[in-house]
């Protein structure tokens, strides 16, 4: 140590920092280790991840639609205020919750998750348009 210049007691102290860096940098690696393991297993469970809200409100507006239609329910509404065939509220209830189904089932079987989804998003209107449109008729 005295050839480099320094005394006894920087050398500990340089020594003591170099182990705090270390202690440092072991903390950031497994923090980062276990960033890179959640991330990882978000992707492998990305489908259901997204699936699982989208079946949630299926099944809630399924239920919904099941109680508030009427027996018969009226599909295209014409502008004279008829509609232009009836269909069971079975079906009606079944119909739109077999198309999401249906769309999940697709994104499950793709590579490319989004697209399945997205489209199954927007047949979630379908009950809400088929309640409205026969709660409420223009």
């Amino acid at each position: 140590m005295e050839k480099s210049g320094m005394s006894p007691q920087q050398g500990e102290v340089l020594i003591s920092e170099q182990s705090g860096m270390n202690q440092v940098k072991s903390v950031v690696s497994k923090i980062n280790h276990v960033i890179n393991t959640i991330g990882k297993w978000m992707f492998y469970l990305r489908k259901f991840v997204l699936a699982a809200p989208v079946v949630y409100y299926a099944l809630q507006l399924a239920a919904m639609n099941n109680s508030s239609l009427p027996e018969q329910v009226g599909i295209n509404l014409q502008a004279s205020g008829e509609f232009a065939f009836t269909v069971s509220r079975g079906f009606a209830v079944m119909g739109p919750l077999a198309l999401t189904f249906a769309c999940l089932f697709l994104m499950f079987c793709s590579r490319k998750a989004m697209y399945a989804w997205a489209i199954s998003l927007f047949t979630l209107t379908l009950p809400l348009l088929l309640l409205f449109s026969n709660l409420y008729p223009m």
